[in-house]
């Protein structure tokens, strides 16, 4: 693997998004020796350490964070452009990366992707679900989709799905050992499955956000069990081992079947939906425009219908 600035850089945003070797050399088909050196040479070069490394770890220092997140989404672009020449004129090729919540990709993915690939065949799209927040920027992603209060403010976002509740539900066999909340301050008495925003075990659970008329109510509940993803919680709700905080179409089947309840319906918090959101500084290549334009398509058919 011969130096050169761009080889080098390639390397180290690879190391840099996968904090490991040997997985970043699988993925440049490359040698882990040779992606070691290359990343030592682009050091050597900007004259600092980017990555910090021990025998079990690697880590960003902030002089990589910094390069990750200005040079990285760069070299995305640029790869992607090399893959565009190879199509047939008028032709949308390339890749779309997005990262999004279980409750996107419950409710609003399915759809959208399968009118996407429908249209646009020779377009890969690369779906991460993870239910804790990410840097779409340092990860590589063209877009995220969040809560609106989940997305920093210098993002473009787009709304793509309708208005819902957030609400406190539990299974019957829970309600019946339990009791049933009749005010927010009771959940402080209840077993919570609690959400984490991200996977590091340090975080603090989310606090519970609940709301009547011009009242607002933030409760630190807790619970035997904290996690990030949507699907586990939903499923230790099912078996009575707490209540869920959760928008309420991810779980409109259990209500319909009985399988959950809603309690404290008169404080649920209505949220504008779920949004599509990119960077406004990022230049918009044509495969992710075309993505755009058939999330701008059945947002209209949504407020349409």
């Amino acid at each position: 693997m011969s130096f050169t600035p761009l080889n080098a850089l390639n390397a180290f945003i690879a190391v840099a998004r996968r904090l490991n070797y040997t997985r970043a050399a699988k993925d440049l088909g490359v040698s882990t020796s040779a992606l070691s050196q290359s990343v030592r040479q682009l050091e050597t070069r900007v004259g600092v350490a980017l990555l910090t490394r021990t025998s079990r770890s690697v880590a960003l220092t902030d002089a990589g964070q910094r390069l990750l997140e200005n040079a990285g989404p760069a070299l995305e672009q640029a790869m992607a452009s090399l893959k565009t020449v190879s199509g047939r004129p008028g032709e949308v090729t390339g890749r779309v990366r997005l990262t999004v919540p279980t409750a996107a990709a419950m409710l609003v993915l399915p759809r959208l992707i399968a009118r996407f690939v429908d249209r646009h065949p020779q377009v890969a799209v690369d779906v991460s679900v993870d239910d804790g927040f990410v840097n779409i920027i340092a990860s590589g992603f063209d877009a995220g989709v969040r809560l609106a209060e989940a997305i920093d403010r210098d993002m473009i976002h787009v709304r793509i799905s309708p208005p819902c509740r957030i609400v406190v539900a539990g299974a019957p066999s829970y309600f019946k050992r339990h009791g049933v909340p009749e005010k927010p301050q009771d959940l402080l008495q209840h077993d919570c499955i609690c959400r984490r925003a991200t996977t590091t075990l340090a975080s603090e659970p989310w606090v519970w956000e609940l709301e009547r008329g011009k009242k607002t109510w933030r409760v630190p509940v807790r619970g035997p069990v904290a996690t990030n993803n949507h699907a586990l919680g939903r499923a230790l709700a099912l078996s009575g081992v707490g209540l869920l905080y959760t928008m309420e179409p991810t779980i409109a089947e259990d209500l319909a079947r009985g399988r959950l309840r809603v309690v404290l319906e008169p404080y649920a918090p209505r949220v504008p939906g779920l949004f599509l959101y990119f960077p406004s500084r990022a230049q918009i290549l044509p495969a992710f425009r075309a993505f755009l334009d058939v999330v701008h398509e059945l947002a209209a058919e949504t407020d349409a219908g």
